[in-house]
């Protein structure tokens, strides 16, 4: 995991999702919405979470999901 997140940026926990009754995902990052899934993405998200042994690992999943936050640009303030 320290290969991965070599800044340590997910070990803040940035990353949040809630799921509603119509098992639609929203992830929020540092508490702004940034990606809805719905369908089958949802479910494999889901699926992924649970599965999930610790919150570094939910972190990460969820920064590859959102996608583009490895480049450097997803600092506070900008």
């Amino acid at each position: 995991m320290s290969n991965i997140d070599k800044r340590n940026r997910l070990s803040d926990v940035p990353f949040h999702y809630r799921v509603n009754k119509g098992n639609t995902v929203f992830l929020d990052y540092e508490g702004k919405q940034v990606k809805i899934l719905k369908g089958k993405t949802a479910e494999k998200f889901i699926r992924k979470i649970n599965i999930a042994e610790n919150e570094q690992e939910r972190q990460l999943i969820m920064a590859k999901i959102t996608g583009n936050f490895k480049r450097g640009n997803e600092g506070k303030n900008r």
